[in-house]
């Protein structure tokens, strides 16, 4: 049973690491994150499920058709429902994007229905035998992708020329400006890459779990605790944290029971918090005067 808690312990918190790298990279290049995280997390699932299953379309041309989708809402959301705000000081994005998450979770229930449906894979079909537990092989795929991922970041921002062009945006955007930067189309592209992973994330997921129009709530707000909880000006420390935050669900629900996963996962959080006010991995802001 411990095995088993801690693999798929792994697995989950993986997930919620992808999502949460979601938070990451908004709030490094905008200092604005998107909360219709989780909403983009339950699209990638539906739209994985209608273009592989439904339509019967190759699998991978399936996942790239929608991830484009995810990246898609992205750019819809950042345009309009984040940029008008913050041009005026305003922090409405706020409540403009929870109200995007809502309103597509809702356009997704008239559309797909609301009854979960399972989404068939051979990766979560026959498990494998790993001391002694029973493993599908897609748990361990999502760690590699979330690792993957994270460290893809962690290079991009502070080992590229265009990483360090994203994170001059959010430090002086005037300055960027003059250098050349197009400072709009910069955060537009980490709005899309957000939501683009949040939808990989579901992708993922899906198979281990199911299909719906109300999945992806839940998992959002586990996901923005994992970013808090981890800083969310680090890509490892999101990964970490979500690791963490995965390994104490799955232990807890396998020896407490379900009914007090929510109570005693938050309340560590809480604590952690309290403790570490800017994350396991976070650094406090330094004023310069």
């Amino acid at each position: 049973m411990l095995a088993s808690a801690i693999i798929s312990g792994i697995g989950l918190g993986s997930m919620y690491g992808l999502i949460a790298l979601g938070f990451h990279i908004t709030y490094v290049v905008s200092s604005t994150v998107n909360f219709a995280q989780g909403s983009a997390m339950m699209l990638g699932a539906v739209l994985g499920y209608t273009f592989g299953i439904r339509y019967g379309w190759p699998m991978p041309l399936a996942v790239l058709a929608a991830l484009a989708c995810c990246a898609l809402v992205g750019l819809v959301i950042e345009r309009f429902l984040v940029r008008p705000f913050v041009a005026r000081g305003s922090n409405a994005w706020l409540m403009a994007t929870v109200a995007a998450g809502i309103v597509l979770d809702n356009i997704v229930l008239f559309t797909f229905g609301k009854e979960p449906r399972g989404f068939p894979s051979a990766l979560a079909s026959q498990p494998i035998r790993i001391f002694g537990a029973g493993v599908y092989p897609l748990q361990l795929i999502i760690p590699l992708v979330g690792i993957g991922c994270a460290l893809a970041l962690h290079l991009l921002l502070r080992h590229t020329r265009r990483g360090k062009t994203l994170l001059a945006v959010v430090q002086n955007p005037d300055a960027a400006r003059l250098m050349g930067i197009n400072v709009n189309r910069t955060i537009a592209i980490s709005f899309m890459v957000s939501t683009a992973l949040a939808g990989l994330a579901g992708i993922l997921i899906a198979p281990l779990f199911s299909v719906s129009s109300e999945m992806g709530t839940l998992f959002g707000i586990k996901a923005f605790a994992v970013a808090i909880l981890g800083g969310m000006g680090s890509a490892w420390g999101v990964v970490m944290a979500g690791l963490v935050y995965g390994l104490i669900e799955a232990l807890v629900t396998s020896f407490l029971g379900s009914v007090y996963t929510q109570i005693v996962v938050f309340s560590v959080v809480i604590l952690a918090l309290a403790l570490m006010p800017n994350g396991l991995f976070g650094r406090a802001a330094i004023n310069k005067v």
